[in-house]
């Protein structure tokens, strides 16, 4: 699909790094601006010169909200439009037993996964409504799709991160915003290689036993590169999908029903 290069910006939490600079690449070769923010002051340097970058901890709002008073300032003043919100930001949480599972655990998972993507979408809207236009799109996870035994704190925050997604919709909607999520299946790269070695010792499995029990339960046979997610969300943002909204979509070589293996 060929799409005429936008004046348009785009914002990205946790986009210094995996599927946050994933998106990131992918909407700055489509012609967007990019602005990313991150907590990784290290990993933010290492991004191109000509992206936005500013260090960001998603759970603090005093952070969030001048990340995006800074954003709306910028684009008042050079004309340009933000075109999406990517609320991307998240971490994998605890491998553990609901019962062997710390509430300080707990409660930073959700303050990242959940409470990010709420404190984005809180500062972000009013400009996009304003707009009349433009796209929210939320990482999930097909952990907000079904149970995964030992991942309690990361299913519930996903979970709720689709009824985010589907308030979103219908209140920004009359406004000509949309509102979708994306949900990743297992995705290449370093966090879920801790998930895997975290979830073997849990259950007395290899690192490999459960990385293609992982595979084994897609219909493809298939682990999820990070550029099939960011390929999905430049799609989102674009007028192509301008009346797709309020959508769970997964990107993960269709996962039916997950492995009990894993």
């Amino acid at each position: 699909m060929t799409m005429e290069k936008p004046k348009e910006a785009v914002l990205i939490s946790a986009g210094a790094s995996g599927l946050g600079k994933a998106m990131a690449e992918a909407f700055s070769q489509a012609g967007y601006q990019v602005w990313i923010g991150d907590r990784d002051s290290a990993a933010l340097a290492t991004c191109p010169d000509d992206w936005q970058r500013q260090v960001v901890d998603v759970t603090d709002e005093t952070q969030v909200s001048g990340w995006v008073a800074g954003l709306k300032a910028s684009l008042a003043q050079n004309g340009t439009r933000l075109a999406a919100v990517c609320a991307n930001a998240g971490i994998a949480g605890p491998t553990a037993r609901v019962e062997d599972v710390a509430l300080e655990d707990w409660n930073a998972c959700l303050d990242v996964n959940l409470g990010g993507a709420f404190l984005l979408a809180k500062y972000t809207l009013g400009l996009l409504k304003a707009q009349g236009n433009g796209a929210v799109i939320l990482t999930s996870s097909t952990a907000g799709l079904f149970g995964y035994p030992n991942r309690a704190p990361y299913c519930a925050a996903k979970w709720a991160v689709i009824g985010l997604m589907k308030t979103l919709a219908m209140e920004a909607g009359p406004s000509g915003v949309r509102a979708n999520a994306i949900c990743p299946g297992a995705v290449e790269g370093p966090r879920m290689e801790g998930v895997l070695e975290r979830e073997a010792a849990a259950k007395g499995m290899t690192r490999d036993q459960v990385y293609h029990g992982y595979a084994s339960g897609t219909s493809m046979r298939s682990w999820v590169e990070a550029r099939d997610i960011a390929n999905m969300a430049v799609f989102l943002a674009s007028p192509a999908a301008r009346l797709v909204s309020g959508q769970v979509i997964a990107v993960d070589g269709h996962t039916e029903n997950p492995d009990p293996k894993v």
